[in-house]
């Protein structure tokens, strides 16, 4: 977009000085040096002097927009400039098709083709996708929704005092737990009842309602079934959020300050913080938060994209990217609405 078809926003800029800032901020996260006023007059999307967009860029530095790290160095984009940038992407930023080159759009299909198994494998190999495609962190969050219902109920003979119960929820969860049978094996025919038993009351209810599922007195494997009934409840209450961070390793050189890398990957570890925050952001619709918009003084440097991601239940989860604030936000926004998009269809497909 040349400075002739720029077009001022809400914000009190012009047209000229919006289109100098959205260049001095693509500049930036392409060099992560300092953008001085001749290159962005040599940018094609800018047509006026070297000294026309140095006035424009001190006039911006005056508003909040750009600052100036050191005397004769050339300007960086503030919190608010890259606010400025997002927001002039529009909707549609998060648009699946968006801005993935024709390789990455490649690699996000053959990936869900090719995705199988446990939620719980998925949600982790769905982080590592996100992250290469961004060259960021990425944080894949999930939960045992109240919402999400029962598939199905498997229960395994271990040994001779152990069973392993198996339930797959509408979400794609594999709920997984044991139950000792101390000096009380199962009886001969005791585990297909306590199945059918388990079937019967399960399939298509609630996880919600685990607790309050009884069987008929007197009926066949009910002991069976009730002990696997409080295992799975117990299970749902202890593993109820899932958290898979990928990436870290990426994200090292990007900090200048060392205590900043380390009091970001302090974060990334406090899985309750993690999960609290992407939680907060998508029930206040946030997208993408800048810095001090993620409320937590150690992401100060940082931006984070987010978006939810749903199963055949309804909302499962979310998606996130988390890097500095000079982070490519077209390719990560496109790149978290795509995985988004994929991951949701292929839930609610089964």
């Amino acid at each position: 977009m040349g400075l002739g078809d720029a077009e001022a926003g809400d914000t009190g800029l012009d047209a000229r000085k919006s289109a100098i800032l959205r260049a001095v901020v693509q500049q930036y996260i392409e060099t992560a040096q300092p953008v001085g006023s001749n290159a962005i007059a040599k940018r094609e999307d800018v047509t006026v002097s070297s000294a026309t967009v140095r006035n424009e860029m001190h006039d911006l530095e005056d508003e909040g927009y750009l600052v100036q790290p050191h005397t004769s160095a050339g300007r960086v984009p503030t919190e608010k400039g890259y606010r400025f940038f997002v927001d002039g992407m529009g909707v549609d930023a998060m648009d699946a098709d968006g801005s993935l080159n024709p390789g990455a759009v490649a690699k996000v299909s053959g990936f869900f083709a090719a995705a199988h198994g446990e939620l719980e494998q998925l949600l982790g190999e769905t982080s590592h996708l996100l992250s290469s495609l961004t060259d960021s962190a990425a944080v894949v969050t999930g939960t045992q929704t109240e919402a999400a219902t029962i598939r199905s109920v498997q229960l395994v003979d271990l040994n001779a005092t152990v069973v392993m119960v198996v339930a797959v929820t509408s979400t794609g969860a594999v709920l997984k737990r044991t139950m000792d049978l101390p000096g009380s094996s199962t009886e001969a025919g005791e585990l297909e009842d306590a199945q059918s038993l388990l079937m019967r009351e399960l399939t298509g209810s609630s996880i919600s309602k685990l607790g309050k599922t009884s069987f008929p007195e007197g009926a066949r494997g009910s002991r069976l079934a009730t002990r696997a009934v409080s295992a799975l409840a117990e299970g749902v209450a202890a593993d109820s959020d899932l958290l898979y961070v990928d990436g870290t390793s990426r994200i090292a050189g990007v900090f200048d300050a060392r205590e900043t890398l380390e009091s970001v990957l302090t974060v990334l570890e406090k899985q309750f913080v993690v999960v609290g925050l992407l939680r907060e952001m998508i029930d206040g619709g946030i997208t993408v938060a800048i810095g001090s918009e993620t409320g937590m003084a150690p992401l100060s440097e940082c931006s984070l994209v987010v978006a939810p991601y749903e199963a055949e239940s309804g909302p499962a989860g979310a998606i996130a990217v988390l890097g500095p604030t000079r982070m490519d936000y077209t390719r990560t926004m496109s790149a978290v609405a795509a995985v988004s998009e994929r991951l949701s269809r292929l839930l609610k497909e089964g």
